[in-house]
Parts: C-alpha cells; sequence; structure tokens
C-alpha cells in the first residue's frame, strides 16, 4: 500500500500541501488543466523553488483574476460539476468544502447554507481543494497520516475583527485531532489546511513503517525567524508486519501529565485521583519520591488524549497545592482488545478480551462486575474469578 505522510511541523495551509505535493512528482500542468476546467476567470498555479531558513521548499501560488465574489456552497458545487475531476475526485472535494462550510457556519452561529464569506469562496481556496484532491491521486496514494497539527498563537485580524490563534474555524476543524504545542506568534494552520489534513488523514500521529520513495517539501508565504516554515510530504510503501500477529500490536501517542507533591494530604489526592479518572483520564497513579529537604513525596502522574489535557490540568491545578505540571507527548504500543461478558454458575461476568503478539487470546475478568456478583451471590471473590476464566475457555 502506498502511504503519505504529512509532517506538519510548522502547521498546514493550502499552498504549503500543494507545494508538497508538487515537489514529490505531481504533474504541476495536469493540476492547471484540471483547474482550469472549472472556468474560473485566469486561473494558474505557479511553482517556485524558495529556501525557508536554510531549507529548499517548493511555493505554490494562485494567479487569478482579482473578484469580490462570495460564493455560496451550492455554487462551488456547480463549479466543481463542470470540471474534468473523476466521481471519486468530485466526491471528495465536495465532502472538503462541505466540511469547511459547517465549520464556517458552527464558528458564525447560521446555518450551512448561509455561508458566503471570501474564505469559503475566495479563488485560491478553490484552487487549493481541487489542486490537493488532484495531486494525491496523481501520486498514487491510498493512506494518508499526519503529526499533530501545531496552530500557532497569538492574534490575527480577519474580516470580522481581531481573533486568536486558532481561528473558530480552524479550532471547529481540529475537534478531536491531536495539537501540538507551537509558541510561533502567527497562524500557523490556515482553514483549508486544517480541512484538507482533517479529511484527507486517517490517522495522527508518528511516522508509520513504511519504505520512502518520495520526498516533498512545500513551503508557506512567509519565512518564519524560529523555524522553516514549510510542510514534508513522505511517501512511500507501508511495511507490513512480519506475520499477521503483530497486527494485534496498535501504536498511538498520548500525553503524560506529572507533578511532585510534598504538602497534600492523603484526602486530598484520593479526591484529586478519583477527579482524573472520571475526567477522561486513560490511566492515573502515585509514586513515593524524596523532595529537597527530605521530605517524603507523592508524584501525580495522569496519561490522556490530547483533548483531555487541558481540562485534566485544571483538576489537578485546582484540587492540589501544586504550582506546575509537566506533560509530555509519549508512544505507546496497546493490544488490540474488546470487552467481552461470560457467564459463571452464579451469573454473568464483564470482562476485556485481549489479542498477543503471538497469537495467543486472554481473558481478564472485570474486579467491579466480579466483585458485585460475588457480594449479590454471598461466595468469594477468588471462586468468582475463577469461573470466570474457566467460562471463556
Amino acid at each position: 500500500m502506498k502511504v503519505a505522510y504529512l509532517d506538519c511541523a510548522s502547521g498546514a495551509g493550502g499552498d504549503m500541501i500543494l507545494g508538497a505535493l508538487v515537489d514529490a512528482g505531481a504533474s504541476l500542468d495536469t493540476l492547471n488543466e484540471t483547474i482550469a476546467s472549472m472556468g474560473l476567470p485566469d486561473c494558474r498555479l505557479t511553482a517556485d523553488e524558495v529556501r525557508r531558513c536554510g531549507f529548499r521548499a517548493i511555493q505554490v501560488q494562485v494567479h487569478a483574476e482579482t473578484t469580490h465574489d462570495h460564493r455560496r456552497l451550492t455554487e462551488i458545487f456547480d463549479l466543481l460539476g463542470r470540471t474534468n475531476l473523476t466521481d471519486r475526485q468530485k466526491e471528495l472535494a465536495r465532502r472538503i468544502f462541505q466540511r469547511l462550510a459547517q465549520a464556517e457556519a458552527k464558528a458564525h452561529g447560521i446555518d450551512m447554507e448561509e455561508v458566503h464569506f471570501h474564505e469559503l469562496g475566495a479563488v485560491d481556496t478553490i484552487a487549493d481543494v481541487v489542486g490537493a484532491v488532484v495531486g494525491f491521486d496523481l501520486l498514487g496514494i491510498e493512506r494518508v497520516v499526519a503529526s499533530p497539527i501545531p496552530t500557532g498563537s497569538g492574534r490575527i485580524q480577519m474580516a470580522h475583527g481581531l481573533v486568536s490563534v486558532p481561528a473558530p474555524a480552524v479550532a471547529e476543524l481540529l475537534r478531536g485531532v491531536p495539537l501540538a504545542e507551537s509558541r510561533v506568534e502567527a497562524e500557523l494552520t490556515t482553514p483549508t489546511g486544517a480541512v484538507l489534513v482533517t479529511t484527507l488523514a486517517e490517522a495522527f500521529g508518528p511516522l508509520p513503517a513504511m519504505t520512502i520513495e518520495q520526498i516533498g517539501c512545500g513551503a508557506g508565504s512567509r519565512d518564519l525567524a524560529e523555524q522553516p516554515n514549510l510542510l514534508r510530504l513522505l511517501i512511500g510503501q507501508a511495511v507490513e508486519p512480519a506475520d499477521e500477529s503483530a497486527s494485534e500490536v496498535l501504536a498511538d501517542e498520548v500525553w503524560l501529565l506529572e507533578t511532585n507533591l510534598d504538602d497534600a494530604s492523603g484526602e486530598i489526592l484520593g479526591h484529586c485521583v478519583d477527579r482524573l479518572w472520571q475526567a477522561g483520564s486513560l490511566d492515573v497513579w502515585t509514586t513515593a519520591i524524596q523532595m529537597k529537604k527530605n521530605r517524603p513525596g507523592v508524584m501525580l502522574s495522569a496519561l490522556c488524549r490530547a483533548e483531555d489535557v487541558a481540562r485534566l490540568e485544571s483538576i489537578v491545578f485546582g484540587e492540589t497545592p501544586t504550582l506546575g505540571l509537566r506533560r509530555r507527548l509519549v508512544q505507546r504500543h496497546i493490544l488490540r482488545r474488546e470487552a467481552r461478558e461470560v457467564t459463571t454458575p452464579w451469573g454473568t461476568v464483564e470482562g476485556k478480551v485481549r489479542w498477543l503478539p503471538d497469537g495467543q487470546v486472554r481473558f481478564s475478568p472485570e474486579y467491579e462486575s466480579c466483585r458485585q456478583l460475588a457480594d449479590r451471590q454471598g461466595v468469594a471473590l477468588r471462586e468468582v474469578y475463577e469461573a470466570a476464566a474457566k467460562a471463556f475457555k
């Protein structure tokens, strides 16, 4: 399978994605032929080699007759209908524009049919989306994975006034997507970049196992002082597991939050741990440590997904005397698992089935399910555990 990895270290914009595709081998002439088929006045793409903090990249620019048209979604669909796009490409482009319209509608509190902002109808946005859809097809890419997305920081001036980064539509489009921290005071990810990455990518995380065949670098419009303003596109063949059982081990990225405490009572810590569990932590634990002046202390740790970081940090700051939290992105391997019930002589027990890398299947009864059944039936907890394990076999 041909897989592509979008390395969005400096965010994502439609021009950056187009530049990376052209640099990786997508034909600029073919992209221009497709864009010309929409009938937009004098619309064409150009590609130039530029430098960003000393690194080469391709900058793609859209050139078109200046207009002040504010197109609605139905008008853009009409434009797509006139192109020489394949049916699959048209469907994907429509889905991208529909998601963009939904995000704008949510941000402004209006119906999607009322969206006619210049951000949506601008010729360069249409060219970026159509060019990207065709470009991925030209390179034969079957699966897209992306890195966590940095949005930048600070404020930007928009038609509706001064807003914080990420802009409202960008934030809507990035719901559920892991974000990378960035202190660059600029808008690193645009609405077009956000909608393209989140629609095309099937997963977000580290570089997947692959044999790299092509690399494309797309440049953003400006040169950042802090880092190269470019997006890398790595394309190659996915490396299949050595055997089928290896596919039972899955990889993902989660956030680890930690703080050291030497002035929190056991009651405070216990309550905080309970709240962290209720707020969606994947795991919570404490570790006995030695702190300054030989004082015994506790390190409080919690694992969570990107969308839960802010909520969990707020709980720790509110419930404990801590003055600061450490956080870092960590990779983990997890076994494929699913919920399962088994029937014992005393009733049903819930548990989880997990598949080991060597193909073995194991069942683990849930403690709470076993405890409730043991209390209800007046039998030893150990007997319920043993019966549940035997029932699965």
